[in-house]
């Protein structure tokens, strides 16, 4: 018996199909908005990503931590109006520091491979998004929450 898709499938199977998001940071008079690699945790309760510690981004999280997220499945044609998907991702990035961090950084370079070399850099901070909430547009105005905490 087939299962029907619940909102959580839906969210799990588009972190794990896309390999970019859109950060949006607060900058000093403007959010600022970058194209990051992520990967996510099986919980879907954490995000991660990596940055150079000598950037605008990073500068940024470190002043204000609430960041958003957008993944989105549009193929840059008339369908995306109709049949593509975009996440918001609300929540609070800080370095990952923690004892879980290796099996993080490894999840990540699961994903995303070619970049071992710069997560391997002294000077790159890896990142864990808490994610407080999901926001799911589907069908170009349909609309779920998912709070996470």
């Amino acid at each position: 018996m087939h299962k029907p898709k619940g909102p959580l499938d839906e969210i799990s199977e588009l972190l794990r199909q896309q390999p970019l998001a859109v950060l949006a940071t607060q900058g000093e008079e403007y959010p600022y908005c970058t194209l990051v690699g992520f990967a996510a945790s099986d919980d879907l309760r954490s995000l991660f990503f990596a940055t150079i510690r000598d950037t605008r981004k990073f500068r940024h999280i470190q002043r204000h931590a609430q960041v958003s997220m957008l993944i989105d499945s549009r193929a840059n044609t008339a369908r995306d109006f109709k049949d593509a998907l975009a996440l918001t991702v609300l929540g609070e990035a800080r370095l990952e520091e923690g004892s879980d961090r290796p099996e993080h950084v490894a999840r990540y370079l699961n994903k995303h491979p070619y970049l071992k070399d710069f997560v391997s850099n002294p000077n790159c901070g890896f990142m864990r998004l808490e994610v407080y909430r999901y926001i799911l547009v589907s069908r170009f105005q349909e609309v779920l929450e998912v709070k996470m905490r």
